[in-house]
């Protein structure tokens, strides 16, 4: 009695069975392995596989791409890429130099395919889209192998020796950046500037301005006090003057009473009398003299007093306007400086700019040269390689390059347009025989025979009369 053996496969191992009962490969986990069976294991866990692939661009610049790819076998539903590995590949160990040049054949080859149809720029700045394109270029080839590819890890594009473009590009990128930032720097050292000026401006203008109204104010208020000060004086001095015009008065009222009192004597009062006239009199015009001298003195002091006081007062609002206008003087002189510095700095970036956009444009114009050079030299390579089969036949070049570039059928349809719409008029006529007798002048009659409808066919066709001397052509009455 033959017992089977229990075979049992790892986490990351698959069976492979084949032998009697079944068809081709059987894939299973676990399986009693009967006499005329053999069972293989497949290891089913993936690897890592590290390349530096050197390809092209379309610009025919060369570069490496290093690139870390994790393949190993694909696992589906009805095992059948399973099936194709372990018919294809799982002879070989998966770390052999088998496998990983299989594998890297087909990721350089597709790799470089897909680097000469794109240009440097759309492979720097595309890098994602790069991978992406790349990644399925190569899981479209792997699939007939039953491989899959679980990660693949695209790193920076790298220089190859001799050939610096991704060196150049990264100063020149560095070089823009630091340009940028110094403008920038400038710009913001500009506008402190001003801004501090501005507020010291404004500063001393509002202080000289405070000042001013502070002075003008101190001025009139000691310009009243001086006025109060003079209206007392002169209200003193009237007080007195009226204290003594009635001391006076009283005095002339008593010498009256005493005149009165001495009736004995006519000349006596006669002369006190007098005396007494008299002396009211001159008193009288002392009065008048001090009043005259107290309103003297009094719009004296306030003229005076007024003229000082509007005098310091126009002093120092012509102090205080003058300085005013010094200062915005030297703002406005500042401000044109800083404006001009700042139009000097603009200036000098707008040009900068310019310049970059013209290396820029430069750059471009010959890149297209380099493109519409390369498209020639693969023509002259392209018709030298047709000449060389056609064992160097230029006629049989010349057929084959009108036949394929359809110039016989533009011919055709050219020289079809060019009649189409045309009506010719044909005649047709036959020299039959008359009955005239003889050989030579029965060609002689055809002949003549021939000439009229020949000369109405030629006027018909293109309106010309024949000579008078040939013959004339009937008129056709029916017309």
């Amino acid at each position: 009695m033959v017992i089977p053996q229990y075979i049992v496969a790892g986490p990351s191992e698959m069976l492979a069975i084949t032998g009697s009962g079944i068809n081709e490969i059987k894939l299973k986990k676990k399986h009693f392995l009967w006499p005329l069976q053999k069972c293989s294991r497949l290891d089913i866990s993936p690897v890592n596989y590290s390349f530096e692939v050197q390809a092209m661009s379309a610009e025919k610049l060369p570069f490496v791409l290093p690139a870390v790819f994790t393949i190993g076998p694909q696992l589906d539903e009805n095992n059948e890429s399973l099936i194709k590995y372990a018919q294809l590949v799982s002879n070989h160990d998966k770390n052999s130099n088998h496998v990983k040049e299989l594998v890297k054949g087909i990721i350089e080859g597709e790799t470089r395919v897909l680097a000469a149809s794109m240009t440097m720029e759309q492979i720097f700045k595309g890098t994602k889209e790069f991978k992406k394109e790349v990644f399925e270029k190569v899981q479209l080839e792997l699939n007939q192998f039953g491989l899959y590819i679980y990660n693949a890890n695209v790193k920076q594009l790298v220089d190859v020796p001799g050939h610096e473009y991704f060196s150049y590009l990264g100063q020149k990128t560095q070089m823009e950046a630091a340009n940028q930032a110094k403008i920038d720097v400038a710009e913001a050292r500009m506008k402190g500037e001003i801004g501090s000026k501005q507020r010291d401006g404004e500063t001393k203008q509002n202080a000289a301005k405070i000042d001013a109204e502070t002075m003008i104010i101190s001025t009139r208020r000691q310009g009243e006090g001086k006025k109060e000060e003079v209206k007392v004086k002169t209200e003193v001095k009237i007080f007195e003057n009226q204290r003594e015009a009635e001391v006076v008065e009283a005095s002339a009222e008593l010498a009256k009473k005493k005149a009165g009192w001495s009736q004995t004597a006519r000349l006596a009062e006669v002369e006190a009398e007098k005396a007494v006239a008299i002396r009211e009199a001159e008193l009288q015009m002392e009065v008048q003299k001090k009043k005259a001298f107290a309103q003297t003195a009094k719009l004296k002091a306030e003229l005076l007093s007024q003229a000082n006081v509007e005098y310091d007062v126009k002093v120092q609002e012509a102090n205080s306007e003058l300085y005013k206008r010094q200062k915005e003087a030297e703002a406005a002189l500042f401000e044109s400086q800083k404006k001009a510095e700042a139009q000097k700095a603009i200036a000098d970036a707008e040009f900068y700019s310019r310049q970059q956009a013209a290396n820029s444009e430069l750059y471009a114009k010959q890149k297209e040269a380099e493109g519409v050079a390369a498209i020639g030299k693969a023509q002259a390579v392209y018709l030298g390689s047709i000449l060389k089969e056609l064992n160097h036949n230029y006629s049989a070049l010349r057929d084959y390059l009108m036949i394929n570039n359809g110039i016989y059928q533009d011919i055709a349809n050219i020289n079809a347009q060019a009649v189409n719409g045309m009506q010719p008029k044909i005649s047709i006529w036959s020299g039959a025989d008359g009955g005239e007798g003889g050989s030579g002048l029965k060609d002689v009659a055809g002949m003549y025979r021939m000439l009229p409808p020949l000369l109405q066919t030629v006027q018909e066709q293109t309106g010309m009369q024949p000579p008078a001397w040939l013959g004339t052509i009937p008129h056709d009455e029916s017309k």
